[in-house]
């Protein structure tokens, strides 16, 4: 999901009258409408799903309450290819919970290895259409673990202290002797009627678990939201362990099934489930301009590496290149810096404003593309950057000692109060 989000300072108006009304709206290539938002006080998002892999160059555009545009430029989106995630599970009973925990997976194109106990000598397994060398992800249920013997348990959590995140679905957790002993969490049996609802992100509506830790924060795990914990983590050792206190979320996979697949998005988001990747591109520059010096870095370079960077046909070209010479290039040199440690960046001023392409001589990375703005897109958004930047300068900067003023000495005081009792004493004595 993209999410475009949009910041405006506020407008003077009486303190009792309403803030003015306004409107965010995303637009195609094709100045077609993809999204629109209200503006809610000096602040306005738009979301919208990208169908293909593709690079996009968006137009958003702000109208008052008339439908008058008070600021339009490009937005450019550049939308890839996501890497299949590797997922694990091992489930000890089966729930039309984990079935649609499953399908969205599946949907999503990952590698799934699943597994689930039916009885005592059944299991049935789905294995994933490709090998997998590393899971990104290992899913269980309160049973499975409750189940396992020691040394499964003990292989479960040496897998998690390698790195790979952990996360217990607590619809049937039954065992709360267990879990305090082997992972430090105290659950408590949570009332049954009327049951505990929980409302996490996208409006969904989840009943509680039987079992759920009863406050904020226990021990080594805390929750993500104060207010109604649903989800609950912990570190264990270079991996993290996370309870999802929450069930019956297969009821959405057909009234509201985007909501349910953004809402197990941010669940994995928090459980920072990740695939790794060996190089990855940064650019630094939230803007950048032709003409003007941007940076580009490389995160995972272990020494100095060079990068080809060429324009598109249809749009600008890098410093040096002629608009004629669609396949012309140049080589960037990146170089360690002092202020990264993992990163070799390199300077360059592109010319021309459009898509330009970033590949690696060496290795099987990724290409990757960026947009350079021309001097007319965005005139306030350009003003706010360089207002930021003149004050990070500003804290940049060494501050001037302030000169200090010299105390008078106390000497001449002395003297002046023992001439005048001198004066008191000698006009007694006349």
């Amino acid at each position: 999901m993209f999410a475009l989000t949009l910041h405006r300072s506020p407008a003077p108006a009486p303190a009792a009258a309403p803030a003015p009304a306004w409107r965010l709206q995303l637009l195609d290539e094709n100045k077609r409408l993809l999204a629109q938002a209200e503006g809610v006080g000096g602040q306005a998002t738009v979301h919208w799903l990208p169908p293909v892999a593709q690079a996009l160059l968006l137009q958003a555009r702000v109208l008052d309450a008339a439908g008058q545009v008070l600021a339009q430029g490009p937005v450019p989106l550049l939308v890839q290819e996501a890497a299949p995630l590797q997922v694990q599970a091992r489930l000890g009973a089966p729930s039309f919970d984990a079935q649609a925990l499953n399908a969205l997976l599946v949907a999503g194109g990952a590698l799934v290895d699943w597994q689930v106990t039916l009885g005592k000598t059944v299991t049935r397994r789905e294995t994933a259409r490709a090998a997998l060398d590393a899971p990104d992800l290992i899913v269980i249920d309160a049973a499975q673990f409750e189940h396992a013997s020691a040394a499964a348990r003990s292989a479960l959590l040496a897998q998690v202290a390698a790195g790979v995140p952990l996360l217990v679905l607590a619809t049937n957790a039954s065992d709360s002797a267990l879990w305090a002993q082997q992972l430090q969490l105290p659950l408590r049996a949570q009332p049954a009627d009327p049951p505990r609802l929980l409302k996490p992100e996208g409006g969904l509506e989840l009943p509680g678990t039987a079992l759920a830790p009863a406050t904020a924060t226990a021990g080594p795990w805390t929750a993500p939201d104060q207010g109604q914990p649903w989800l609950w983590q912990r570190r264990w050792q270079a991996g993290r362990i996370a309870w999802l206190g929450v069930s019956d979320w297969h009821r959405y996979a057909i009234s509201n099934p985007q909501a349910l697949a953004a809402w197990w998005q941010a669940v994995l988001d928090r459980l920072q489930v990740q695939h790794p990747v060996d190089l990855a591109w940064d650019l630094p520059d939230g803007m950048p301009m032709a003409g003007e010096r941007t940076v580009v870095c490389a995160r995972g370079v272990r020494a100095e590496m060079t990068v080809r960077l060429f324009g598109d046909s249809s749009g600008g070209l890098a410093a040096g290149l002629s608009a004629n010479e669609p396949e012309a290039e140049q080589l960037l040199h990146l170089q360690r810096r002092a202020d990264t440690t993992d990163a070799a960046c390199a300077a360059l001023w592109p010319r021309r404003s459009g898509w330009h392409t970033l590949q690696a001589l060496e290795g099987s990375a990724t290409p990757s593309r960026f947009y350079v703005f021309e001097a007319a897109d965005w005139p306030l958004w350009q003003r706010a950057l360089r207002q930021d930047a003149s004050a990070r300068y500003a804290a940049r900067a060494p501050t001037a000692p302030t000169p200090r003023s010299a105390p008078l000495p106390a000497w001449p005081a002395a003297a002046l109060f023992t001439l005048a009792m001198l004066g008191l004493w000698w006009r007694e004595r006349r």
